[in-house]
């Protein structure tokens, strides 16, 4: 029921964002990279779609991931229990990431808690201009690709990197990584605390 209520939350999401912004269905396709029918299929809450997809809807769109999925609105304050979010992205050997929440402001950051198992990769498309992601490992070991190039953080150890360009994330450890990830989406005119 939690999942079917999800499905329909970012339908309504999506439609709502897509036509708030003038956009058809194969505009909206189109720039994110998506099919028309699986677009279509999400509006509809008949498909569960993707990190990946809402990732590059979100993109398109201009606005946080959080803004399709979450069902609340920004509270004096806000707690996340990652225990009690669900995975938006679920590897193949148990790795999962998971939205916690993304700030209701002009420039959105959102926060996220990622667990891969030793050999466990995560593949990113580009995203827009201005867009910075900071990966913080907590545990084990991460492998951080970025634009063919990779980068060995270790626990404690913090990198960043603008994510205009393909990047990924790969666990290296036996006993597995997790690390806390924040995604700086860059300011857009006329957004705010309404996304």
């Amino acid at each position: 029921m939690a999942e079917e209520y999800m499905i329909e939350s970012v339908a309504r999401a999506v439609r709502s964002a897509r036509r708030s912004r003038g956009l058809s269905l194969d505009q909206l396709a189109a720039r994110a990279g998506v099919s028309k029918g699986a677009l279509v299929a999400l509006e509809s809450a008949t498909a569960n779609p993707t990190l990946g997809t809402l990732v590059r809807l979100a993109d398109a769109l201009g606005i946080s991931v959080s803004a399709l999925v979450e069902r609340t609105r920004e509270r004096a304050v806000r707690v996340a229990d990652a225990a009690a979010v669900k995975p938006l992205w679920q590897g193949p050997r148990g790795g999962a990431a998971r939205l916690l929440l993304t700030t209701a402001t002009a420039a959105p950051v959102e926060f996220w808690r990622w667990q891969l198992a030793a050999g466990e990769r995560y593949e990113s498309h580009p995203h827009p201009p201005g867009v910075v992601e900071t990966v913080t490992v907590i545990k084990g070991t991460a492998v951080v690709g970025v634009d063919n190039t990779e980068h060995v953080l270790s626990a404690g150890m913090t990198g960043t990197f603008a994510a205009d360009v393909p990047h990924s994330y790969r666990g290296e450890q036996p006993s597995g990584t997790q690390f806390l990830m924040t995604v700086h989406l860059p300011a857009l005119e006329g957004r705010g605390a309404a996304e």
